[in-house]
């Protein structure tokens, strides 16, 4: 019994009888110009013919979406289509959209008018009084189990009102919904927004982690060297790299504040000498060579080569520290090449552990290429293909 009322504790169920009431305001002012039915049927024509107005359906999906599922609060909704019709497809399910909900709103508003005028005469009849009139279903003479009968029409008034709520509901969802390229187009736009906040995490965690794992092997290393020159240099070096990843951070998040800002300024091979001294001033011994038309690279391999750059020269630190390393960049023949090479750490990383070393390999496979990371040979190699095409 609870389950059957509770849809008439929901704003959402009067919305619905609204929306379906408001359909029939205006073909019924067409009755007060001529009282003459072909009056009617030209409304109904030309409310027909709105529907191949490409603004009807912003319109009529506002109401939808505002009436019908109670999304008020500007939220996207795929169910319902606040857009412009875009093709003849759209804008005939607009127009078999207006005809329907004028055929319904029409009969759902006759029987809530009808049907309780039926109860009162029910009533009516019940205790000897005159019949109300209005009502389209006769009740004649004078029976006291009328009353027994009279709640039966209010009873069918609710479950007019719920049932068409939810039958003018799934129409406006099959009508007014999104076509096959909206979905697609949707699809589209919410994949390139996963794919931006998986890059922006990768950003930051390239930055931010290579930033933190250098101040912490230059701190260490300053506080066992003992040494105030030595100290300094680490210093300098923590302030360099800390004030490179607060550049990198305050990039990222101005990316967030603003969505449609271009992404600009962020590093490349062509600054790929920063990390190497970045390294270096850590006590990684550094040898890098660096062949071929580097700087011709395209944008967005370079930008993707310099992060891979950053995080294997970030692995070598974390987990080998001040080891010697072998760095090789070369461009040419289509493809750009990067191999980070440095001996093996005592406690060798698995092939698939640490987000790192997935993040190089993610980073490669988004640009058509490949990389292989693990041991080989008694070193710890990064090997990084990207297409320059």
């Amino acid at each position: 019994m609870v389950r059957m009322l509770r849809p008439f504790g929901r704003a959402v169920t009067y919305t619905r009888w609204l929306h379906l009431a408001m359909a029939v305001v205006w073909p019924s002012l067409w009755l007060f110009i001529d009282e003459a039915w072909w009056t009617v049927g030209t409304a109904v024509v030309l409310l027909g013919l709105a529907g191949l107005i490409p603004a009807t359906r912003v319109v009529e999906g506002f109401q939808a979406r505002l009436l019908l599922t109670g999304h008020r609060d500007g939220r996207e909704d795929m169910e319902i289509m606040v857009a412009p019709a875009t093709t003849w497809a759209d804008r005939g399910r607009t127009m078999v959209w207006l005809e329907l909900r004028l055929l319904l709103g029409a009969l759902v508003s006759h029987l809530t008018f009808q049907l309780p005028l039926f109860t009162m005469d029910l009533v009516s009849t019940a205790v000897g009084g005159e019949r109300v009139g209005g009502s389209w279903i006769p009740v004649g003479g004078q029976h006291w189990w009328h009353m027994l009968l009279a709640p039966l029409p209010l009873v069918l008034v609710a479950a007019v009102v719920v049932g068409s709520g939810h039958l003018i509901t799934r129409l406006a969802a099959r009508l007014l919904g999104p076509s096959h390229a909206e979905r697609l187009a949707a699809l589209e736009e919410r994949t390139e927004q996963l794919l931006e906040r998986t890059r922006i995490a990768r950003e930051l965690h390239d930055s931010i982690g290579h930033a933190l794992t250098v101040a912490v092997v230059q701190a260490g290393a300053a506080r066992a060297a003992g040494d105030p020159a030595f100290t300094d240099r680490a210093l300098s070096a923590i302030e360099e790299t800390g004030r490179t990843a607060l550049e990198d951070l305050e990039r990222v998040l101005g990316v967030l504040r603003e969505s449609g800002k271009p992404v600009s300024g962020r590093p490349t091979l062509a600054d790929a000498d920063r990390l190497l001294d970045s390294a270096r001033a850590s006590g990684a011994k550094v040898d890098a060579e660096v062949t071929g038309p580097v700087d011709s690279v395209p944008g967005p391999v370079s930008r993707e080569g310099y992060r891979i750059l950053q995080e294997a020269l970030t692995n070598v630190l974390r987990h080998a520290g001040a080891v010697p390393v072998r760095v090789r960049v070369h461009a040419g023949d289509g493809t750009l090449v990067l191999a980070i090479r440095n001996p093996l750490p005592a406690a060798i990383p698995g092939p698939g552990r640490g987000s790192g070393l997935r993040g190089i390999r993610e980073r490669a496979a988004l640009l058509g290429g490949r990389a292989r990371t693990g041991p080989d040979e008694g070193d710890w190699q990064v090997h990084v293909e990207l297409p320059l095409s």
